[in-house]
């Protein structure tokens, strides 16, 4: 009987069944961002993300080209073989990986290659670090120890010209906001959102200390903005999306509800914006089957399910006729934003194309076989947990 593949989701995970001679073996996956080109540098919620793993396998020593293929092999592979499987993206290069968690094992396979930097715990114990320089041919890449040097340089200087691109978007995203903070009323702000807790939280407290847990809801990459919203959604009961204008009160909202679940004792999933890690845009209550989320440019979706809701800030909270008001200032405004988000777009695409001339020079210079070996030697391992 040939392999078929059934899809749906289940909670928050991505499900794939694989049925095979009558015997069914389900997977749940999901896709996030742990790590981003912010207005702010590079910054990373890695700590919160690996939290409570047991054992993480650094690979290290060589370049995201190397450690990106053996992190996807691994995790597709092992994968297999339990049920709930987390993409790492990597905001650097559309397609690669920072790592997998294989949360069945509470086991993560992650890239330590530059910039990342991890917080140990207990090296040798939770952390293994895993020296991929063993499979590199090193008299192959001495001629061009310069050339990789000026990589290297060429690729931390595009990168900070990125983050200070955005920063310069931010800066001007904060005159967007001026005009919408000034008409907004706080009390109807203050409203909407008791409307929302007597609606989420109606219930009794639960007797447990809540689990908060922070990652990024997309990431600035080479090719733009990416976000995995629905994925992480389409399974839940409930959705809101959050419609308004920059200032209008959406992240402030979201905030208050994060501080409201962690009273109740509820598990939260908190989505930081992928240009300001300090601003929210979206929070998950598993408990509840319930997310709400900031549902406007770049990552504006509608509602596609009968139980989704839209709430929109604007509408409950803003003078009406601000736009119109303001309508020839926001223009220029959105034209300088514009411009700005295209220029670190632009920086980190030719990051990418020095990181593609790096990878493919090292993995010229690098034994296949002996990754192999490596990511094989890992999986023998995980198979005896």
């Amino acid at each position: 009987m040939p392999n078929c593949v059934l899809m749906h989701t289940i909670q928050g995970f991505h499900l794939h069944q694989e049925v095979q001679e009558g015997m069914a073996l389900t997977k749940r996956e999901r896709h996030i961002y742990a790590a981003g080109n912010t207005a702010r540098g590079y910054r990373t919620f890695y700590d919160s993300v690996l939290e409570g793993i047991g054992r993480i396998y650094y690979l290290s020593g060589v370049v995201e080209g190397i450690t990106s293929p053996i992190i996807e092999s691994i995790g597709k592979e092992m994968g297999r073989k339990i049920e709930q499987v987390e993409w790492i993206h990597s905001p650097f290069e559309n397609g690669k990986y920072d790592g997998v968690i294989l949360h069945d094992w509470k086991v993560a396979i992650m890239d330590s290659s530059y910039p990342r930097l991890y917080r140990p715990q207990a090296p040798g114990v939770i952390e293994i670090h895993v020296n991929l320089q063993t499979a590199l041919n090193v008299d192959l890449l001495t001629p061009y120890a310069v050339q990789i040097a000026g990589w290297f340089e060429g690729i931390d200087k595009k990168s900070q010209e990125a983050y200070a691109a955005y920063g310069e978007a931010l800066r001007i995203h904060d005159e967007w906001e001026a005009p919408y903070i000034e008409n907004l009323d706080r009390e109807k702000a203050d409203q909407v959102t008791e409307e929302l807790k007597g609606l989420l939280f109606a219930g009794e407290p639960l007797n447990k200390t809540a689990h908060v847990r922070r990652m990024y809801l997309g990431a600035a990459t080479p090719q733009g903005p990416v976000d995995h919203i629905m994925k992480l959604t389409d399974h839940l009961d409930k959705r809101y999306f959050i419609k308004g204008r920059p200032g209008s009160g959406k992240s402030t909202m979201l905030k208050k509800l994060v501080a409201e679940a962690q009273k109740q004792g509820l598990d939260v999933e908190v989505y930081h914006c992928g240009l300001d890690p300090h601003s929210l845009d979206m929070v998950i209550l598993p408990e509840k089957s319930v997310a709400l989320f900031d549902s406007t440019a770049p990552h504006e979706y509608f509602p596609s399910k009968p139980s989704d809701e839209v709430v929109d800030m604007y509408e409950r909270a803003i003078t009406p006729g601000t736009d119109e008001k303001y309508a020839d200032e926001l223009f220029d405004i959105k034209a300088r934003y514009t411009q700005k988000m295209k220029e670190g777009t632009a920086a980190l695409a030719v990051a990418q194309e020095l990181r593609d001339q790096l990878n493919a020079i090292y993995i010229e210079a690098t034994d296949q076989q002996r990754l192999k070996a490596v990511a094989q030697a890992i999986m023998s391992r995980l198979a005896r947990m």
